[in-house]
């Protein structure tokens, strides 16, 4: 039997969008107030979405308490209450936009879940904004 588990998760994190080869006037007109030189924090909803087969020993896709830890340890931990700009050093030269963490996020979680489970990454911005790796 394929399915689908579910697990959503929280964490607070602040960024500014920006080219360093830009002028102050271009980042503004492109990223608007996301552009602010002191930064802006938002508050990021995940939901992870891991699909594939049931182990029939288990009856379960993977242990919820296993995926709850990976994510705690490998997502919350690492990004909340954190400057993505100056903080997170994978995001190095990368513009923190919600798609690029949202990216870095699958990949981080991909390493970590085995890969005969599908991983994948909605991750809320805002209420009415949010992004989706992969798109299936």
């Amino acid at each position: 039997m394929r399915i689908s588990l579910f697990r959503k998760a929280h964490f607070n994190s602040a960024h500014r969008l920006s080219r360093d080869d830009w002028s102050a006037a271009q980042n503004k007109e492109v990223f608007g107030i996301c552009s602010n030189p002191n930064f802006h924090g938002h508050n990021y909803d995940l939901t992870v979405k891991i699909t594939g087969e049931v182990n029939p020993e288990t009856g379960m896709l993977m242990n919820l308490k296993e995926l709850k830890q990976i994510i705690k340890q490998h997502i919350e931990n690492k990004f909340d209450h954190k400057n993505l700009n100056l903080d997170i050093p994978e995001m190095t030269g990368m513009i923190p936009t919600s798609e690029n963490l949202c990216y870095l996020i699958w990949t981080i979680l991909r390493n970590e879940i085995s890969e005969e489970i599908d991983v994948q990454v909605r991750l809320y911005e805002s209420v009415r904004n949010f992004v989706e790796y992969p798109t299936i």
